[in-house]
């Protein structure tokens, strides 16, 4: 499977109460090796949800 198939996979994705999905695929260089401090995560509002909580998770942003 191609990444353009999965882009479009999962931006059809939507549920019974109404949830809808928006993807698209990003091609910008990012530098390797970056790292995030232990400080600088613990910062970040990570909820992890029930069901595989390291894949699913919400992150709050109070802007």
């Amino acid at each position: 499977m191609d990444r353009a198939t999965v882009v479009n996979l999962i931006s059809n994705t939507k549920t019974e109460t109404g949830l809808s999905v928006r993807c698209v695929e990003d091609n910008k260089q990012y530098k390797k090796g970056m790292k995030v401090s232990d400080k600088e995560l613990a910062h970040v509002k990570i909820k992890k949800h029930d069901f595989h909580g390291e894949w699913n998770y919400t992150i709050k942003n109070d802007i």
